[in-house]
Order: structure tokens, then sequence, then C-alpha cells
């Protein structure tokens, strides 16, 4: 991708598309205030770290889909990941350091074994991904008995011994510069600056667009197609890890069953933002716009005791409208 394109995508009209519908939904909050409640700085710092979890998914989410894939498996790879880095710190004792490591090379393996999957015996993604999502889930609840990970250990005998929370723990949940922005929401944006070098600085990311673009093309340009689909999978597999490692610090467990549906919310952050299904077009800050749009959206109605049900039928209504919107600009 050239650097002419890339400023056409990030100042055209996917984006000019998604800041207006990001300044529709905030004038929806300012008039559907809950008593003021949406004016206060305290609801958007709170909205941020809400949406750090999932944010931190819809950016492996970008790369899988800008190369033409899917990812189902997100949200239980995310468990698998929870589930083991609390495992490895609450009731093993492993030094952190250790535990970070070993979680994450376990989401990389997951995301490059359905990475794998595709390139190699082209399986669709869909498939490859969802048989993804039910194995990591399984293994999840396998390592974890099925029960949270928690600091209550229960001992040979059936009475269950409480533990302190790790240190780690502690840090990840913590609140800086005055409690004024949480820790998992500066992994954030780790995250999405990554995205950003790796998407727009690299030729790993202009193979990336080709590869979403027209794979056959990019074949015969002397691509590598497995190797860039391992890596885009495993890179999604990673950011599930770090998003499992944050979900484990904010609840202080690891639950097994966490992460159900989590990967509808980041394809609908995704292509909100305007990346197209189709792959070969958009930016992580396209996918940006799109997390800000979907959580602003469901923290308004969240102040506003409009029920969950709701707020399902609304996300699978807003993946719907944007894939329209898609084909027309087609």
């Amino acid at each position: 991708m050239t650097s002419g394109h890339w400023n056409k995508v990030i100042l055209g009209r996917p984006a000019v598309r998604a800041g207006m519908s990001l300044l529709l939904v905030f004038v929806v909050g300012i008039v559907f205030h809950a008593d003021g409640t949406f004016l206060k700085w305290e609801t958007h710092r709170d909205l941020l770290r809400q949406i750090s979890v999932y944010g931190i998914l819809s950016c492996g989410m970008t790369l899988v889909i800008i190369s033409g894939g899917i990812d189902l498996s997100v949200g239980s790879v995310m468990a698998l990941a929870a589930v083991l880095f609390s495992l490895f710190t609450i009731h093993q004792g492993w030094p952190t350091g250790i535990a970070l490591i070993a979680t994450v090379l376990t989401g990389a393996l997951c995301g490059m074994i359905s990475g794998g999957v595709v390139s190699r015996f082209k399986i669709q993604p869909f498939i490859a991904t969802m048989a993804m999502m039910v194995f990591a889930r399984g293994v999840a609840k396998l390592v974890s008995g099925g029960q949270k990970i928690s600091t209550a250990i229960q001992q040979p005998d059936g009475i269950y011994q409480y533990v302190e929370v790790p240190r780690s723990f502690d840090v990840l949940n913590a609140r800086i510069l005055g409690d004024n922005l949480a820790t998992v929401t500066l992994i954030l944006a780790v995250c999405v600056v990554s995205c950003w070098i790796l998407l727009s600085r690299t030729s790993w990311g202009r193979h990336l667009y080709a590869i979403g673009g027209n794979e056959e093309a990019a074949w015969y340009a002397g691509i590598p197609l497995t190797r860039m689909k391992i890596s885009a999978y495993g890179l999604s597999g990673l950011f599930c890890a770090v998003a499992g490692i944050c979900q484990a610090a904010q609840e202080l467990q690891g639950d097994p069953e966490v992460g159900v549906a989590y990967e509808l919310s980041a394809i609908a952050m995704v292509v909100i933002g305007g990346t197209s299904l189709r792959g070969g077009t958009g930016t992580i800050g396209l996918t940006v716009f799109g997390i800000l749009i979907i959580g602003y959206l469901e923290k308004i109605l969240s102040i506003n005791a409009v029920g969950e049900e709701i707020r399902l039928m609304l996300t699978g209504l807003i993946i719907v409208v944007a894939a329209l919107f898609q084909m027309k600009r087609m």
C-alpha cells in the first residue's frame, strides 16, 4: 500500500463516515444523558476501561479481516488465556514474566493453528476458526475443571484456602494519572499503535493488504501466502491472550465461560469502523472509530437502563447495516 493510498484511506470517505457516526452517537448521549450521567468524566473514563478488552480483540480481528479471513475463536482463546494466566499465577505461583510469556505463546499458537488449517488445507476461515472456538473453550474447561480459577483454592480435604491476589493483577487492574486512566486502556493503546506500525510501516502490512485484495495476484507476485496467513492469525491469537490476561486481572479470576459472543462485538467494531469484510482495505484507525461507536452506544443504552437483549439485537443490526454500506461503496 503506497503512502498516497494510505492517506486516502485515513482521510477519505470511510473515516468521514465513521467520524460522523461517532458524532451522532455522542449527540444521542447528550440528549439521553440519564440525569447528567453521560456528561460526567467518570462515565467516559469507565467506558474506556470497559471496552479495552473488546478493543484488544478487535486489533487482532482487524489484521485477519484485512487478510480476507475471519476469526470466530477470539472469545474462546481469550477465555483459555484468562484461565491459564490465573492458574499459573494464583494456583501455581509462577513468576509474572514466565506466566505472561507462557500465556501469550499459547494464544499465538492457537491462532497459528487456525491460520495453518486455513492456508495449508484450504479450509474456509469460518469453519477453521469455529473449530478452534469449540476446541479452545473445551481446553479452558478441561484445565480449570469447569470452575473459575480464583483466590479460593480447594485443598485435598475439600476445604478452601484463600490466597492473596498476585501483584500482577493489581498492576493490570490499576488506574494511573490520578485515577483518570486505566492500565488496560493504556495496553489497548499500545496494541493499536503496534497494529498501525505493522500495517502502515512494514512490508508485512503491504503483503497483508495484497493478499486480502487479490490472493491469486499476491501469489503470482511471490508473496508467501501460507506464512502470511499463519502470522496474521497468530497475531490475532496473541492479542486474544493479552485480552484474556487483562480480563483475568479485572475479574480477579480466570473464568472458562468468559468471552462468549465476544467475537460478535469484535467483528462489529471492525466492520462499523469501515474495514471491508471482503479484505484488502481498512485500517486500525477505522477500527478505533468502531470501538468507540459500539462502546459509547452500549454505554448510553446501559445508563438509560435498556436491557441486554435490546443491546444484543442492536449489535446484530449494526453489523448488517455496516455491511450494506460497504456493498454500496463497491
